[in-house]
């Protein structure tokens, strides 16, 4: 009897290890999600040198309603610069370098605003299938007209204090979008496969962050100026700096 005693207390003992024999072998099972993107990133600012023109008026004599939100004369938005010649709605991303890596869609909505009869921002970034927001807060009819190549056209009239969504399924960098109603209105909608881009404001800045380790090629895209490319190597956890210097063209 105290033979089958000592069995049996042996044996509820080898089955009471199991579960914890299962939680040290899980580190070796290799379950663990790996994270790819690390916290390197690569920023800088956006310049031109030279002589600017002034910016072109905008005439809006065709829609009084769009003159009358506008106390001063309206402007159009080809060269938008800051102090020491620091340049705005320049499109800083990464051409190359992330392989075949994919990425979530973000949920949350880009969103352009039409206000004084102009598009607000006038260049934004978008992930491919992501929710673009279109807003009139004005109180005149706006027609929403992209106009792409690798994307499917679309064309919207957008009565006055009214929002829709579309999305745009390829990388496409950039769009020009127009309003068939007042053609002073142009802005242009860039989309791009991974979340690593951004638009300068004023100020020139801008940030790159999370990139995975590697070597990059970063372009800097201007509607008027063309673009420039620069290639950079980030290690894991680095941040790294480089600058973009335009060249005003003669006018």
């Amino acid at each position: 009897m105290r033979l089958k005693g000592l069995y049996f207390s042996l044996m509820l003992g080898f089955f009471g290890l199991l579960p914890n024999l299962g939680n040290l072998a899980a580190p070796n099972l290799g379950l663990a999600k790996p994270d790819t993107h690390g916290a390197s990133s690569v920023a800088g600012r956006v310049r031109i040198e030279g002589q600017l023109p002034q910016p072109n008026r905008i005439s809006m004599a065709a829609d009084p309603s769009c003159a009358k939100a506008h106390p001063g004369p309206a402007v159009n938005e080809e060269l938008v610069t800051g102090s020491g010649g620091t340049l705005g709605n320049v499109i800083v991303f990464v051409s190359e370098g992330l392989g075949n890596r994919t990425f979530d869609v973000p949920a949350e909505p880009v969103v352009v605003d039409q206000k004084g009869c102009m598009y607000l921002p006038h260049v934004v970034g978008v992930q491919a299938q992501q929710k673009l927001r279109m807003v009139n807060d004005d109180s005149t009819t706006h027609n929403i007209h992209p106009v792409p190549i690798n994307n499917r056209e679309w064309n919207k009239a957008q009565p006055a204090g009214t929002t829709f969504e579309e999305t745009f399924a390829r990388e496409e960098i950039a769009i020009p979008v127009k309003c068939n109603v007042h053609p002073w209105m142009r802005s242009y909608i860039a989309v791009f496969k991974h979340p690593f881009f951004a638009v300068t404001g004023t100020d020139g800045h801008f940030d790159l962050r999370n990139l995975p380790p590697g070597e990059y090629t970063v372009e800097a895209w201007h509607e008027k100026l063309g673009a420039m490319k620069q290639v950079i190597t980030v290690a894991a956890g680095e941040a790294k700096n480089m600058d973009f210097v335009f060249k005003a063209r003669g006018h």
